[in-house]
Formats: C-alpha cells, sequence, structure tokens
C-alpha cells in the first residue's frame, strides 16, 4: 500500500514508518521537525517537511494514497494547560484538515495515535475500552475531540478507521543502524528522566508520591515497549474495515510502580543516584493500567517484551547512543 504518516520523524511515528517500509509498503512521511528528527526517516521514504496544516498538498485526489498514520500532534500535558490554543489548533484543526483532505481525496483508511490518559476510573480497575472518558487536562481532551470527530467521518463517508489508545510507550529500537527512542524538550516522561539523571545529565531525581494505595506507595502505570505498540498500527491496518471507528486500548495489562520503575534503572544502569520525594501530584491516580484483550481478540496483538528491565534497557542503549554519559 502507498501509506502517509504523519509526524512520522517523532518517537512512536518513526519506528512505525520503519516497520511499514520493512513491511513492503510505499511510505510517504509528513512531519514539520518541530519536536521530530530527519534522521529518524527511513532511507527508502519520502520526506515532506511541512505542516499537518498543508496537508492537502499531498494528500490530492490523484495521490494514490491507500491510507493514513496519523501520529503528527503536541502531547506535552503541561504545556496544554499553560497553552491550550496550541493544542486546540495543531490536534484538533490539524486533525481536521487531515480529514477534509482524506475526504477529498478518497484516502480509505486511518489509523490514530490516541491516549488512554482520557479515561477516568476508581484509581484500580484496568481500563477497558468501555471506561469512562472524562479528559483532565487539554491535551487528553483533543484526543478525546478527534476520536469523535473519526467516528463521525466513518459514519458519514465509509472510512475505515480505528483510534489506538496508548498507555506508556517505552524503550527504543534500532533501525538500519539508526536509533529511534524518546527524545522530548523538556523532558516529562519518567522512563526518560531517570535515565537522564543515570547518565549525569540531571543532578538528582525527584519521586512524586509516597502515599498512595499500592504495595510500595508509589503509583502504579503500564509500560509498552514501543516495538509491541507499533506493531500494533500494522495489524489494525489490515482489520479495519469500511464504514466502521474502533478503539483500541494498548498496554501491557500490568503495571510497575514508580519506585519499582526506580530500582529497574539503577539495576539495569548500575548507576546510583540521589533520590529526594515530594508531595503527590494533583490528578495523578494511584493505578493506571489498560485491558488490552479486545486487541488481542480483535487483531491477534499480544505484547511481545513485557520486562521492565528489557524496556528500560532499550531505553539506556538509546540514551547513551544519542546523548551519551557525562557521569565520568
Amino acid at each position: 500500500m502507498r501509506l502517509l504518516v504523519t509526524g512520522g520523524a517523532g518517537y512512536i511515528g518513526s519506528v512505525v514508518a520503519h516497520q511499514l517500509v520493512d513491511a513492503g509498503h510505499q511510505v510517504e512521511i509528513l512531519d514539520d521537525l518541530s519536536t521530530g528528527f530527519a534522521t529518524n526517516v527511513p532511507e527508502n521514504a519520502v520526506l515532506h517537511r511541512t505542516s499537518i496544516h498543508q496537508v492537502a498538498e499531498i494528500l490530492t485526489p490523484d495521490s494514490g494514497f491507500d491510507g493514513v498514520l496519523h501520529f503528527a500532534a503536541k502531547i506535552e500535558v503541561a504545556e496544554s494547560v499553560r497553552n491550550p490554543e496550541k493544542y486546540w489548533f495543531n490536534n484538533i484543526e490539524g486533525s481536521l484538515t487531515l480529514l477534509r483532505a482524506m475526504r477529498t481525496a478518497g484516502t480509505p483508511r486511518l489509523i490514530f495515535s490516541s491516549t488512554g490518559s482520557m479515561y477516568t476510573g476508581d484509581g484500580v480497575t484496568a481500563f477497558d475500552e468501555n471506561a469512562e472518558v472524562r479528559p483532565k487536562n487539554p491535551y487528553a481532551a483533543t484526543k478525546a475531540t478527534v476520536d469523535m470527530m473519526i467516528a463521525g467521518e466513518c459514519a458519514a463517508t465509509g472510512l475505515a478507521a480505528a483510534s489506538l489508545r496508548y498507555f506508556n510507550a517505552s524503550g527504543a529500537v534500532v533501525a538500519h543502524g539508526v536509533h529511534l527512542g524518546e527524545r522530548h524538550e523538556p523532558e516529562s516522561h519518567l522512563i526518560p528522566i531517570l535515565l537522564q539523571t543515570a547518565g549525569g545529565q540531571r543532578d538528582s531525581f525527584t519521586l512524586f508520591g509516597t502515599d498512595y494505595p499500592t504495595p510500595d506507595g508509589t503509583c502504579i502505570r503500564d509500560y509498552v515497549h514501543v516495538a509491541d505498540l507499533t506493531t500494533a498500527h500494522l495489524l489494525a491496518l489490515d482489520a479495519i474495515e469500511p464504514g466502521s471507528h474502533e478503539v483500541f486500548n494498548l498496554g501491557n495489562g500490568s503495571g510497575y510502580s514508580n519506585r519499582q520503575v526506580l530500582d529497574t534503572v539503577r539495576e539495569v544502569t548500575s548507576r546510583d543516584f540521589p533520590v529526594t520525594t515530594a508531595p503527590r501530584r494533583p490528578g495523578d491516580p494511584a493505578v493506571c493500567v489498560a485491558s488490552s484483550a479486545k486487541a488481542g481478540d480483535r487483531f491477534g496483538w499480544k505484547p511481545q517484551r513485557p520486562d521492565l528491565a528489557d524496556i528500560i534497557g532499550d531505553a539506556w542503549n538509546f540514551h547513551l547512543a544519542v546523548h551519551g554519559d557525562t557521569t565520568g
């Protein structure tokens, strides 16, 4: 198939792009490189360095694309609280521009990068796709809004689509000699922050909340290896049906506490570093874990690399390759 990957120079999008090329698809990437990296683009893919708002220049009626995998979004929760308009413009207006272009071009398939952070619950029960959607920040609200937009488009035009709601994408891969992993500025995700501390780029690590109703008092989160996560996109692309919008949660189905992640980073890196504790952050639930049974039933997806030490080990190798080690 001829496929357009929006945001395909970013973390998850680039891994998907490499997998699509390896599977024999003709891949083109739209990315303005504001947070992505040209070095992430597969050698055999075409890069259009432009904004999602200009997607109609690529998705034309005679372009012949068979589908779109949509990753072009702003993703930082704290930034979305400070500057929600930026998120409405990029995530919602950009996605609406994409849907209009797809309708005009007659592009029949769409896979959307969504998020499990839109769910709310009792803080203990694993989230399935029927869990209550109640976004707690503008970022999650934009993803929930786009999910609804896609559902309406499928009903109106016969588009085949799936929204894949990720939990915590983690780890890294090496594809054709290219290291693909998490790189955010500023960094806000737990495992990269811990690795920056282990690698000497940060002086210490702060553990938020040690009095949660969990075995060790710290939050429990679901971490899924990026290689497992991206495989689901290729499976979903083959499984979606015209006129149908389906939602799939993607996670390991079990969680690790923040303290377990901290201890595993120390073990994998063989580094010790200062750790301070601070009160809970507002809105952080005790437990946030996915039920991914639907993805398993619908298209046979199951994480192949669920072990936390493997996930962190791959992320550490990426960190050393890209950032180096300044502890020595």
